[in-house]
């Protein structure tokens, strides 16, 4: 689970968080000695990898949390990777979903107990950061509960036991019923950890005894609690949910999204002219609902509903989420009778007539203004109609919530008119076969909703996404530019344009006449134009596959997975944090 920031952060924010991950990252790597580590959209990879955090403190936020916190994560992280052997680790976890859980958070509590010698600074750190992460735990009142407070509870003393250091005092009166009770059962296995805290595979013995103890207690109290049918009862499962969350497992038994290949294109490097098209003559934009019958268009549409209303999605709190995203506080007049802020000049009477009036003041009123239009450009090649379907109701929600938040939205979608070039292979073999000569399809755009055009008025268009003949091979960078250049031609304020694609490029023809990458490298010179001219801010969506190689920002989902609040909801805030660091 991401925290993220509850409204868009200002450009000096984002400024601020960018120069604070730069000093971690080269933190960790001076700890480390790993150069290949950095961090990218607040965590930190190995290349383009993110890498697993594997307790729930070492999740920080650059917008909410102060720099010695973050500082405390990564210090967190880095001696992770410097004392864990993640081979003998993998080997030796339970396989108890609980168990492990609280496996990994011992073995990261062991790993900040071995502080190379000399650094009082990252001591400091490390334990500013997991007593802002307890603060914020029990703030969030989930230690209210007896699985969250059992929870809270391994954590401090595990924690102090093998750091050494005290639990923190202003939550000790809280814990110390539940530590009285539990510690008699579990004191061997405490006074093992710290006696093998350098020894990780006899530390490893007493951390799967105690995970194993703590994981049996935990099944106890939800069974006990599963009797109780009120609310109240069953409220505590919230604590060792949002803990579960707050943990990634190692990168090797987690079933990550593939990532995207690449490499790179001779043919595009050598040429003079750049890339090129061998001839636009056949190329064509198209709005593919005109094609469709309309029976059959409504028989689509009536399917994406049917699908859609079995989900029960929330479309209004969906639109409140995008808003507190995108939107942008704009000055909307002045607050008065209020306790601080500036000196109502109107009052200053009360001031000396009732001295104890303190409503004498005003403040600035900021309302939050949706001045931006996002775009969602949907790969429409071969491989992508087994993923269409979830595709299409996402579009279709965030197209609805889009416009009840004020947002403007464009729906388009690219494909090509034939398999392997079409008409203009036809040509370029009738010319004689002439070398390189670049882009060798015919490319269809298409629009399934302009941004001008309300959700209901396009319903039935964007439900042509379930045509399935649509489907054929991908020109993305061509793809990309044409929407960056609808876009840029409205007068917004903010452009966003999403990309979803579930492959890179690929056009049969294009590829055999010039090299593999020839497409490849042009998309990602499309992507990085638009960065460095920051008209429109270009972001990667990517079914089942990791499209880090092309865009800056981007994340990966999985269509077999069901569509539900939590996902839309995590993608609207995903979609305003990259707008958000784009505005920089």
């Amino acid at each position: 689970m991401t925290i993220e920031p509850t409204t868009t952060p200002t450009p000096e924010a984002v400024r601020a968080a960018l120069r604070h991950e730069a000093l971690c990252a080269a933190a960790v790597r001076a700890l480390t000695g790993d150069a290949a580590l950095h961090y990218r959209g607040g965590r930190l990879c190995r290349e383009l990898r993110p890498l697993p955090l594997h307790a729930p403190h070492l999740r920080s936020n650059a917008y909410e949390d102060d720099f010695p916190s973050q500082r405390g994560a990564a210090d967190g992280a880095a001696l992770r990777l410097l004392h864990s052997d993640a081979a003998l680790h993998r080997q030796l976890c339970p396989e108890d979903a609980i168990e492990r859980l609280l496996f990994e958070l011992f073995e990261q509590v062991r790993c900040e107990a071995c502080l190379p010698p000399g650094m009082p600074g990252l001591a400091q750190n490390l334990r500013h950061r997991f007593e802002t992460w307890s603060r914020a735990w029990c703030r969030s009142g989930l230690s209210e509960g007896h699985l969250g407070i059992l929870l809270y509870t391994v954590a401090q003393i595990v924690w102090s036991r093998v750091t050494g250091w005290p639990v923190l005092e202003e939550t000790e009166d809280l814990i110390e019923a539940t530590r009285a009770g539990i510690v008699p059962a579990i004191g061997m296995q405490l006074a093992g950890l710290r006696a093998h805290r350098t020894d990780q595979r006899a530390y490893a013995a007493h951390a799967l005894e105690l995970a194993r103890r703590i994981a049996s207690m935990l099944d106890d109290a939800r069974a006990a609690r599963a009797l109780d049918d009120d609310a109240e009862a069953r409220a505590p499962d919230d604590a060792l949910t949002s803990f579960s969350l707050w943990v990634d497992f190692d990168e090797t038994s987690a079933e990550l999204p593939a990532l995207a290949t690449t490499g790179t294109s001779r043919v595009l490097a050598e040429a003079e002219d750049g890339y090129r098209a061998y001839t636009t003559q056949y190329d064509r934009e198209i709005r593919p609902a005109t094609r469709i019958r309309e029976a059959l268009l409504g028989e689509y549409r009536e399917r994406l509903d049917e699908r859609i209303a079995a989900r029960g999605i929330n479309v209004a709190r969906l639109a409140r989420v995008l808003q507190m995203a995108i939107a942008v506080p704009q000055r909307d007049g002045w607050l008065f009778g209020e306790e601080d802020g500036r000196i109502d000049g109107r009052r200053l009477a009360q001031v000396v007539s009732s001295p104890a009036e303190r409503r004498v003041f005003r403040r600035e009123r900021y309302e939050p203004r949706s001045d931006c239009v996002v775009g969602f450009l949907i790969d429409c090649s071969g491989s992508m109609k087994a993923h269409i379907e979830p595709v299409a109701m996402m579009v279709d929600l965030f197209a609805r919530a889009c416009e009840q938040a004020g947002i403007a939205t464009e729906v388009l979608g690219f494909t090509t008119q034939a398999w392997n070039g079409g008409r203009a292979r036809a040509d370029w073999l009738a010319n004689g076969r002439p070398p390189h000569p670049g882009r060798l399809n015919e490319t269809c755009h298409m629009v399934f909703k302009s941004a001008d055009e309300s959700w209901r008025r396009a319903r039935p268009a964007i439900a042509a996404l379930l045509k399935p003949d649509l489907f054929r091979e991908g020109v993305d960078g061509e793809a990309v530019e044409w929407a960056c250049a609808r876009l840029a031609s409205r007068t917004e304020a903010r452009r966003i344009l999403v990309v979803v694609s579930d492959g890179s490029p690929m056009d049969t023809a294009t590829a055999q006449m010039n090299d593999a990458f020839y497409l490849d490298n042009h998309l990602k010179e499309v992507v990085a134009q638009h960065e460095a001219m920051r008209d429109v801010d270009v972001i990667g969506l990517g079914v089942g596959l990791d499209l880090s190689p092309y865009y800056q920002y981007c994340v990966a989902i999985d269509s077999g997975e069901a569509l539900d609040m939590a996902r839309l909801i995590g993608l609207a805030r995903w979609i305003g944090r990259c707008q958000a660091a784009h505005a920089v």
